[in-house]
């Protein structure tokens, strides 16, 4: 083997020295390269080298700088900021100042008065607390009246209130549409009607709007008329009722002082007695005189029976038979006053003493009810005279000078706070999604 050749085999093995340690970082770096999938193209290539590459530490160029970012994301939030929060607002601005009517609201402030009104009897005691003319809730009934569709229907039978929310001077955003039925209407009157009552002092204020001074004060004026009708008619129907109820009550009580009258009359030609009472006296008084001789001829019979005189003398036997008569007038007496019956089926005086008591009693009370019934009566009638329940307007609708709705400044700073929220809440919901998925 010649020189040249040994120095070509060095200067390959050399080679494949130095080859060694290269194929294998080749090959280390190939393995931890992601492989473009084949769907992406060119196209995605391009995007993944602009987000991975800032062009502007390219070699030449000048660095970027902080206060350029700060103004470009500004002017982003400044942007994202007027579109979505200052440009609805200046929308509803331009709304509330240049197109949206005025409403005129016409004030009323009333009161129902006359509530508990007792009606005080000698004979009924402690029970006259129960006869009374209670109203306490007449004041929620007079609030929710005016919130109601029968007030609705009254005033547009009356007044045509469809109308009056339907001027022309009213914009297209609150004006009424008289084409709806009479159940919009009702929802349309409960934005533009209010009625507020004091739990304590039970005083009710009404607030109507309406696009003219006139027409406010015409629709809080009628409706005042329409709650003082209503409290007219409620004082009317428990006038009524209990007139009614008293004459009633009299009434009957007169049927059953009539029928007390008759038990009593048939007593008397049942048992042929006009007073059992007296009767039973005149009774006593003739068995206790009766007695009496017995007595006085016992006495007499005695005396003659000692001076040694036949039992068979004229005088003995005479004051013997008298003396037998009156006992048996006396049992005879006693027999009608206390025996279970007569020999001829009657019955006795006591029994008719104990049935004639009971029909006195029952005639006592129906003569006491009777008169405190039309003393009732009496009360109710005078009472059903005069007006019991009214309703006390201190504050009557006047024309209003100046509108108050709608509340302008207030309006738009509300809904430029809205929409900052609005707006600051969708953006911290993005943001916290985009965290999420980074």
């Amino acid at each position: 083997m010649s020189l040249d050749d040994v120095k070509e085999d060095q200067r390959e093995g050399e080679l494949v020295t130095l080859i060694q340690p290269t194929m294998t970082d080749l090959r280390r770096e190939a393995e931890t390269i992601r492989p473009i999938p084949e769907k992406r193209g060119k196209l995605a290539l391009l995007r993944s080298a602009s987000t991975r590459l800032d062009w502007r530490r390219l070699p030449g160029l000048r660095p970027s700088r902080p206060d350029a970012e700060e103004a470009s994301y500004a002017g982003m939030l400044m942007r994202r900021v007027g579109l979505f929060v200052l440009l609805p607002t200046a929308v509803v601005a331009i709304y509330m100042f240049g197109i949206a009517s005025d409403q005129y609201t016409a004030t009323a402030q009333f009161a129902v008065r006359g509530n508990v009104e007792p009606m005080e009897h000698a004979s009924l005691g402690q029970f006259t607390a129960l006869i009374q003319k209670h109203n306490s809730q007449d004041g929620y009934i007079v609030r929710d009246y005016i919130q109601s569709q029968a007030m609705v229907e009254e005033l547009e039978k009356s007044i045509h209130i469809s109308k009056m929310y339907s001027r022309p001077e009213a914009d297209f955003w609150v004006r009424y549409d008289p084409r709806d039925p009479i159940e919009q209407l009702t929802k349309y009157w409960h934005k533009q009607t209010s009625a507020e009552i004091d739990a304590i002092s039970g005083v009710i204020r009404l607030n109507v709007r309406a696009f003219t001074p006139e027409d406010a004060v015409t629709i809080a004026r009628e409706v005042v008329t329409r709650a003082e009708v209503l409290i007219n008619d409620i004082s009317k129907r428990a006038q009524a009722d209990m007139v009614a109820q008293a004459k009633s009550d009299a009434t009957a009580a007169e049927e059953r002082l009539r029928k007390a009258h008759l038990a009593i009359q048939s007593f008397r030609n049942q048992w042929g007695l006009i007073d059992p009472v007296k009767t039973a006296e005149g009774t006593l008084t003739t068995l206790t005189l009766l007695r009496k001789e017995k007595i006085k001829l016992d006495s007499d019979l005695q005396v003659l029976r000692s001076s040694n005189l036949d039992e068979r003398s004229r005088s003995i036997q005479t004051l013997a038979a008298q003396s037998n008569a009156l006992d048996q007038q006396m049992t005879t007496l006693q027999n009608e006053m206390t025996s279970s019956g007569s020999a001829d089926g009657r019955q006795n005086l006591t029994e008719a003493l104990l049935a004639y008591e009971g029909l006195l009693v029952e005639r006592s009370i129906a003569e006491k009810l009777e008169e405190s019934a039309h003393t009732l009566y009496d009360k109710a009638r005078i009472s059903a005279s005069k007006q019991q329940i009214f309703l006390a307007t201190f504050e009557r609708p006047v024309l209003p000078t100046e509108s108050l709705y709608p509340e302008r400044g207030h309006t738009v700073f509300v809904m430029l706070f809205c929409f900052t929220v609005l707006w600051s809440s969708f953006t911290l919901v993005k943001a916290g999604i985009r965290d999420q998925r980074s």
